[in-house]
């Protein structure tokens, strides 16, 4: 029998013990939930346009894959009106009230899409590590911390592009590679994967269903089949200007 079945007569036991002490119970029952943020970011007030600091922030990072089509949130801190219409879009796409203001139930969707980690629930920090098998953030361009946040960033938007899709599996095949890894492969020199601002897909959907839906979740960066060597999957980079090229899917 579970705790909320037996409370009734746990509470009946006490009045009754109460009535012979010729005292009062009040009984009060808090219904727990689960909270995903515990281990990660918890926002302590709501969200608008007008808001700044690192709450805002946070927020952006995991609204960056809402932007609307061939659009880009910053990560500045700053609650603009790219920000609101991002977190309209996160609102809708979860069957939220969509007023562009981030609230108790957006925050509640947001830690039940995340892990402690801040990763969202979809992609670990393992598939977006070195692409050679190696463990670590270091050995590109950027510090490990903030080629790990770019990689974070990437994921949120990946978490965005997959239910959009209808939450069916997309598969990590490259993500940060170190120069060491980049060589390797054969990767162009300035490859963002050098930056932890790329993933290199495959999935149950066709590469041109993912080159195709990306391109409103903030990708700069999409390459795919028709463009050389990338026949075999689709390439998706957070940088933030426009590139795409899959010729052999209309874009």
């Amino acid at each position: 029998m579970s705790l909320t079945q037996r409370l009734p007569r746990i509470v009946a036991v006490l009045a009754l013990f109460a009535a012979m002490l010729g005292t009062t119970v009040v009984a009060s029952v808090v219904t727990a939930t689960e909270a995903h943020a515990d281990g990660c970011y918890t926002w302590s007030r709501t969200l608008a346009q007008g808001a700044s600091g690192e709450d805002v922030r946070q927020l952006q990072i995991r609204v960056a894959g809402y932007p609307g089509y061939g659009g880009h949130i910053a990560a500045d801190g700053a609650f603009g009106p790219a920000t609101k219409a991002a977190v309209q879009r996160f609102q809708s796409a979860y069957g939220l009230s969509a007023d562009g203001i981030a609230g108790s139930a957006t925050f509640s969707k947001i830690y039940a899409l995340q892990d402690d980690d801040c990763t969202p629930i979809h992609f670990t920090y393992s598939e977006l590590d070195d692409g050679c098998g190696g463990s670590g953030w270091d050995g590109g361009p950027l510090s490990a911390a903030a080629t790990k946040a770019n990689a974070l960033q990437t994921m949120w938007q990946l978490e965005a592009l997959r239910h959009a899709l209808g939450d069916q599996p997309l598969t990590v095949t490259s993500g940060f590679r170190s120069y060491s890894c980049n060589s390797s492969v054969g990767g162009a020199s300035n490859s963002q994967h050098l930056y932890g601002r790329s993933a290199d897909l495959v999935g149950v959907h066709s590469l041109c269903t993912l080159a195709k839906q990306a391109r409103y979740h903030g990708f700069g960066g999409i390459f795919g089949p028709g463009y050389p060597g990338h026949n075999d999957h689709t390439h998706l980079d957070i940088r933030t200007s426009n590139s795409w090229s899959a010729p052999s899917c209309g874009i």
